[in-house]
């Protein structure tokens, strides 16, 4: 397959799991972006007899934990309180969307750990193996993330009446 088959048959479920990870769509895209430029820089590494889009997604995740890494250690976000940081981050605007808009916006609140697990297997539809695997980690610990994911959400959705687990 060539990469514009691969962006055709896989860049609307990419372009999910990056609007997931990243709750502003202007860093969803980035994201969305510099994934498709890594798989193009390693399509040569890509074993054909294993299934594409878990990779596609490790790659994704891993590069959304890259830019997380530098994103902590830019001084440009070195606050000197954290009302600074606060005031800053309210006045981004919500991500959009109409019928779970809770729901995302509690996902987005998730420590990234526990948002990448449920990206990968809700959103994204994963089985626990896959989603573990492309996360790098053992079942069980998937395991134990989708559970305190759950466990948070339901504390922040409790409001909330017309969401479904």
């Amino acid at each position: 397959m060539t990469i514009d088959q691969y962006i055709q048959r896989y860049g609307r479920r990419l372009y999910g799991l990056c609007r997931v990870l990243c709750p502003h769509p202007f860093d969803a895209d980035d994201l969305y972006q510099e994934t498709w430029l890594r798989v193009l820089k390693h399509l040569d590494r890509y074993d054909p007899g294993r299934a594409f889009e878990p990779w596609l997604a490790k790659i994704c995740v891993n590069t959304h934990r890259s830019a997380l890494r530098r994103l902590a250690r830019s001084p440009l976000l070195d606050f000197a309180s954290g009302q600074d940081k606060d005031r800053l981050l309210d006045s981004i605007p919500a991500p959009e969307g109409k019928d779970y808009l809770p729901l995302y916006e509690a996902v987005g609140q998730l420590p990234d750990k526990l948002r990448q697990a449920v990206a990968l297997f809700y959103f994204q539809g994963m089985d626990l193996a896959a989603a573990a695997q492309t996360l790098g980690i053992p079942v069980g610990t998937m395991k134990s993330r989708l559970n305190k994911a759950r466990k948070l959400l339901k504390e922040a959705l409790a409001d909330e009446t017309d969401l479904r687990f």
